[in-house]
């Protein structure tokens, strides 16, 4: 299977299709609202009903009450759910979407143990820890401490852009990656031809 690609930080309807039109798998809109992405539901909606089918939409939350996440899923027509808080297995597993779990990566996390945790999730999302920061801060981390024997499919995120994602893949293998500042030319505005490179990139990472 080829490596799945999810643009996130979708603000506007041109960056999306074009992102979708490039060979992007996914489409990620921030709802939490401190970020610089942020995007309310009724935007998102505008968004979603216009790409074409079988593009998975993708709703990113920090330490959300469960309301707003009930709220912006009915409001924005999502397909799934990403949680880059302290939100634990029982809180993100109670929706009717699935979910994928991100992880801020530093010294001391043990991996292995935290898949096991979240056995219910679809997926991790491995990014960068920056302290203050949950996520989106363009920085990578040694992706030679992922052990190679997760429980569950791998979503690589941090610092990926078109000069990077290539080596990215093929050391750690993931399932997906996951890119945001890494095609932007300003925080929630992303650029054409750095998606075009991006895309580039992952397909030489895969040898093709």
């Amino acid at each position: 299977m080829s490596v799945r690609v999810k643009v996130c930080g979708i603000t506007r309807v041109d960056d999306a299709l074009t992102a979708v039109q490039l060979g992007a798998h996914a489409i990620g809109f921030v709802f939490w609202r401190k970020s610089a992405r942020y995007i309310s539901p009724r935007v998102a909606h505008k968004i979603i009903t216009a790409l074409p089918p079988f593009v998975s939409v993708v709703g990113v939350y920090v330490d959300p009450d469960p309301e707003w996440v009930e709220a912006t899923c009915s409001a924005a027509g999502l397909s799934l759910l990403q949680f880059h808080g302290d939100e634990p297995p029982e809180f993100c597993s109670q929706f009717s979407l699935p979910y994928i779990k991100a992880v801020r990566f530093r010294i001391g996390v043990d991996l292995l143990q935290y898949a096991a945790r979240y056995s219910s999730a679809s997926a991790l999302l491995l990014d960068t820890y920056v302290e203050g920061v949950p996520g989106g801060t363009g920085h990578t981390f040694n992706w030679s401490l992922i052990p190679q024997n997760l429980s569950l499919p791998l979503i690589l995120s941090g610092g990926l852009h078109a000069d990077n994602v290539s080596a990215a893949i093929k050391e750690v293998g993931p399932w997906a990656v996951d890119v945001s500042s890494g095609v932007e030319v300003a925080k929630g505005i992303k650029d054409a031809d750095k998606i075009a490179a991006f895309m580039i990139g992952v397909r030489n990472g895969e040898g093709l």
